[in-house]
């Protein structure tokens, strides 16, 4: 927990220390004390809850607009105790939208603010690179703010996309481009990279191109029935369920919903094929990064994804976009015949030990794959905690982080289990991980089976009593995260007394991870991009939004 010395109170609420001078007013969010703080002061507020309060994990960087102000709200959670979480409120008048920028202190900021300034227009001064990061640098306007006029013409002129050589870098130097159409990005991703001979002298990942506008969606949906189909979309590598338990959450604790018993273990075996349903779709393509030749790594890749699939498939009706979860529990129990069910998945399960020892001989046991991902990709753990890196990336530099186990959630207290880390740093590391988690995925999968097969028949609720119609209190916020496929998702909601959100907000796990790729390729040369990019196993659903 924090450290507190001497306290100040605030309306009976606990302030630290170190940081009781710069508070300002105190407000009431779902799951963290939030401090307000002048805009002058968030670098000395933030740097105390660093160093001082051991706040070391920025999770998220929420902007919103009031009607007189805009704010933007620091997530902070500690690597060491996940539920020990604080948010830092910055308010800013509606005349004067300027704040003092958090990235010097944690880098990982530098992106979640170019967002802000990006859609809500506020700006932060000390900012090491203040500019759009998901819509093109001529756009007119900015869309989540309440001023922003819908009939502005958007005209890019074709120099905006010109690619010259010539006016990138010195003549030392080559500038190339990496994507948007390229396999390798694995999705539509641009990376602008600077070359010093063969060697990555710069990368600047280049994102937005399939920003959907996925929180403006939401904050267009109801509650209880129009939002839940979205979470899927954030990432289509199968992973969906694990999303939707992120937003079921988020609603359930905002609203004081109670998910049976039962529900839970439905949720957390359902999620658990989500992750081994991603994991493996991550190994396969990246032998394909790594090693082009390694076509039959990706071809048993795909042919593991469709007994998962079918398993799945079986169980919520859809091979991929799943819309399975409900708040308050799940659609619907296990399919009939229910014995066959659960047999399917023991088999699937008692054949999964040989096939992964297929990948470790293929892989990890290769000396070829071993010379691409030893030593390559280096995040060290500090950089990995400066950048808000989780998931298999976090884990991969030795950071034993997993919202799992550090802040419990369905049924996975319960449960026998290990959070697997790897210490080497690298993209080999990362690949272990990934690999080490489909084993404790399946035995956390055979344990729900178990369980599932033998509760009692009267006894299997499968959702809570939720109104038809769900309108949190007005103003009530909260911030709320699950351990995903790719790490850390987490949502932020604020009500206003509505049965839609005020303010929607996703954090993607990809989005913070892939801000780590310049530190991880500098200095490397470009197979080693490739390979430290694929490493990261981004999903650009959830990076873009």
């Amino acid at each position: 927990m924090s450290q507190l010395a001497d306290v100040a109170a605030t309306d009976d609420v606990v302030i630290p220390d170190a940081i009781a001078p710069f508070v300002r007013d105190v407000d009431d969010h779902g799951n963290a004390p939030a401090y307000v703080v002048r805009a002058d002061d968030v670098q000395r507020v933030l740097t105390l809850c660093r160093d001082e309060l051991g706040y070391d994990h920025l999770a998220c960087v929420t902007a919103q607009e009031y009607h007189d102000r805009f704010e933007s709200i620091y997530h902070l959670r500690s690597y060491d105790d996940a539920t020990d979480e604080v948010s830092v409120v910055v308010p800013t008048p509606k005349h004067e939208r300027t704040s003092e920028s958090a990235a010097p202190v944690f880098e990982t900021a530098a992106w979640h603010e170019r967002e802000a300034y990006d859609l809500l227009g506020i700006r932060y001064d000390d900012h090491p690179d203040l500019r759009r990061i998901l819509l093109p640098e001529t756009w007119q306007g900015h869309p989540l703010s309440q001023d922003y006029d819908q009939t502005e013409p958007q005209i890019v002129p074709y120099r905006e996309h010109d690619r010259n050589v010539s006016n990138r870098g010195d003549r030392d130097t080559m500038f190339i481009n990496v994507g948007p159409h390229h396999p390798s990005t694995h999705g539509v991703l641009h990376l602008e990279v600077t070359l010093d001979g063969e060697q990555v002298a710069d990368v600047e990942p280049d994102i937005g191109y399939i920003h959907r506008c996925e929180e403006q969606m939401c904050q267009s949906g109801t509650y209880r029935h129009q939002i839940m189909p979205y979470p899927d979309r954030w990432d289509w590598g199968g992973g969906g369920l694990l999303n939707e338990w992120a937003y079921a959450r988020t609603v359930e604790d905002l609203v004081g919903v109670d998910v049976p018993e039962y529900a839970q273990v439905i949720r957390t075996m359902g999620g658990e094929l989500s992750r081994i349903l991603s994991h493996f779709l991550a190994v396969a393509t990246y032998a394909l990064d790594v090693v082009g030749e390694f076509t039959a790594v990706f071809q048993y890749g795909v042919r593991d994804r469709e007994c998962v699939q079918d398993l799945l498939e079986a169980l919520t009706g859809q091979r991929l976009m799943f819309n399975y979860l409900r708040i308050g529990g799940v659609a619907w129990d296990l399919p009939d015949p229910r014995e066959e069910f659960l047999q399917n998945v023991r088999d699937f399960l008692n054949g999964l030990p040989p096939k992964l020892d297929e990948y470790h001989d293929l892989l990890t046991s290769n000396e070829i794959f071993q010379m691409r991902t030893v030593d390559t990709g280096h995040l060290s753990p500090e950089s990995a905690k400066a950048y808000g890196t989780t998931g298999p990336v976090a884990r991969g530099s030795g950071i034993d982080y997993d919202l799992r186990r550090d802040d419990p959630y369905g049924y996975y207290d319960e449960l026998d289990w290990n959070v697997v880390t790897e210490d080497g740093c690298d993209n080999f590391a990362r690949v272990l991980v990934r690999l080490r988690e489909i084993e404790e995925s399946a035995y956390i999968v055979e344990q729900c089976a178990e369980l599932l097969d033998a509760w009692p028949e009267d006894e299997r609720e499968i959702q809570a009593n939720v109104p038809r119609t769900l309108k949190p209190e007005s103003d009530a916020e909260i911030y709320r995260a699950v351990e995903a496929a790719k790490g850390e998702l987490g949502i932020y909601i604020r009500s206003d007394g509505t049965e839609k959100p005020a303010r929607f907000k996703i954090r993607g796990p990809s989005f913070s991870n892939l801000q780590a790729l310049p530190i991880m390729a500098e200095g490397e040369f470009v197979p080693d991009l490739v390979a430290t990019l694929g490493s990261l196993d981004t999903i650009m659903g959830e990076v873009d939004r």
